[in-house]
């Protein structure tokens, strides 16, 4: 990822591919929060091997998105809720959605899993769906105190629905590390 103004940052889509998105208020990688990385790997047990390469899955050579404090078991299943019609409580409450795969008592870095559901639904969706369902994401508490706008907010999920896309054509899941 590289920072190219205050407002700006890339994130890597996929394996190579820069993309810019532009971020309101706050920096997706301000210095002092967590980082909160998104990416793909065939399995569990894939998925946790990123905690053995510092820096994570941006340096393990893995499809990745990197964003910086979106909550895996907050901000995702309010999105999970919103694009698929279910309670908030639903989403949250399913075994995979933020199911922590690493050693919670590590101080470090841990890794947590997405719902195949969720996945699915990013998947599908058109750009008109990821327009529609960015306005209610943005108007979520999580998203608000970090100033995302309706604008930014679509972006971050046409990213999003990429790495979704690209999980279910390689038959990988989404996972989300966190590093504070």
């Amino acid at each position: 990822m590289r920072k190219l103004t205050p407002d700006v940052v890339v994130l890597k889509a996929s394996r190579g591919a820069d993309r810019t998105v532009s971020v309101s208020v706050v920096d997706a990688r301000m210095v002092g929060m967590p980082l909160s990385d998104y990416f793909l790997a065939a399995d569990d047990q894939a998925a946790v091997t990123v905690l053995q390469v510092l820096g994570g899955p941006s340096r393990a050579d893995l499809d990745v998105v990197l964003l910086e404090n979106f909550d895996p078991v907050a901000a995702i299943p309010q999105l999970e809720a919103i694009m698929t019609g279910c309670s908030f409580e639903e989403a949250s409450d399913h075994s995979r959605s933020g199911q922590m795969l690493s050693d919670p008592q590590g101080e470090g870095a841990f890794v947590v899993s997405l719902r195949d559901t969720l996945t699915a639904a990013l998947a599908s969706a058109s750009q008109d769906d990821l327009l529609r369902f960015a306005e209610p994401w943005s108007r979520t508490d999580e998203l608000e105190q970090l100033g995302m706008s309706v604008e930014v907010t679509a972006e971050i999920l046409e990213v999003l629905a990429g790495l979704a896309r690209r999980a279910q054509a390689s038959s990988e899941r989404l996972y989300c590390w966190w590093a504070p």
